[in-house]
């Protein structure tokens, strides 16, 4: 009997074109990043030749420059800490009220559905003017808290959304089992339902990150004394109105890169697990 070809098999030559196409596009995302390691390596006011210097005399005196001549390092140290509380305050926030709605229903739940939903309506440049009202108000301005809770605001309801269809997921039945055993509903879901959530966590964690750590228009309004600034505002004055140092600001960016790269890396293995697929066969 002949053998039935699979619906979903390629012929050789949309398999070709296909594979084509991702190489083109891979070398297209990655030509941005490739310009700006090069640039970065090439001496001091290389980047104003047109010739491949880097081939020739590569130097990390930009890395240099940049990291004993500029702020570079107090924006660093700034920008870590407020990326690093924003992640974990968002993603103990975004959990637990995740977890509440997903679970529980009280008075006034429809209310918070639409308040979580709601907030992700409107755009950053409205939200800057009451925000800092508020924290003129409350003292917070050029202070890291202030900056922290101006990005839960963004962060939080996008990610308890996100964190409540996961819990959705992870079947009940899981939780009454723990309080079965004599834990508390805290109990339960802080060691069984949690340990289980951690894709979802991972994600959430990055996104919390991400959002503090290349932020720009809420750093430069709330922060406005130099020794207070983040990477997304320090780096603004090595670009001028008529001159920029693109040695530094290659340099500068390499180096934000790694942080970055390495909360990623973290990360990532639990980005794609599903670590409840086998939960109600224990």
């Amino acid at each position: 009997m002949k053998k039935q070809l699979r619906r979903d098999a390629r012929s050789p030559l949309a398999s070709i074109a296909l594979h084509a196409t991702l190489i083109v596009a891979s070398l297209i995302s990655i030509l941005p990043v490739v310009w700006l390691v090069l640039t970065s390596l090439k001496p001091r006011d290389g980047w104003l030749s047109t010739e491949l210097e880097i081939f020739n005399s590569p130097s990390l005196g930009n890395y240099g420059r940049v990291l004993t001549e500029t702020a570079f390092p107090t924006w660093l140290l700034n920008s870590v800490l407020v990326a690093g509380l924003t992640m974990l305050l968002g993603v103990f926030l975004a959990a637990t009220t995740g977890y509440a709605i997903s679970r529980f229903r009280f008075p006034g739940y429809r209310g918070v559905m639409w308040l979580l939903l709601v907030t992700q309506m409107f755009p950053v440049a409205i939200l800057i003017v009451p925000l800092y009202n508020l924290m003129a108000s409350l003292k917070l301005l050029n202070q890291v808290p202030g900056l922290v809770i101006a990005y839960m605001t963004v962060a939080v309801p996008f990610c308890a959304w996100m964190m409540k269809s996961y819990f959705d997921t992870i079947p009940q039945e899981i939780d009454q089992a723990g309080m079965v055993d004599g834990l508390t509903p805290f109990g339960a879901f802080w060691r069984v339902v949690l340990p289980l959530a951690r894709p979802g966590l991972a994600v959430t964690a990055f996104y919390c990150f991400m959002t503090a750590w290349g932020e720009v228009a809420y750093a430069t309004v709330f922060m406005t004394q130099e020794e207070k600034r983040t990477l997304g505002v320090g780096l603004q004055q090595f670009v001028g109105q008529h001159w920029s140092d693109w040695g530094l600001l290659t340099a500068a960016a390499a180096l934000i890169a790694i942080p970055a790269a390495v909360v990623f890396l973290l990360v990532q293995r639990h980005l794609v697990t599903g670590l409840t697929a086998g939960a109600t066969k224990l």
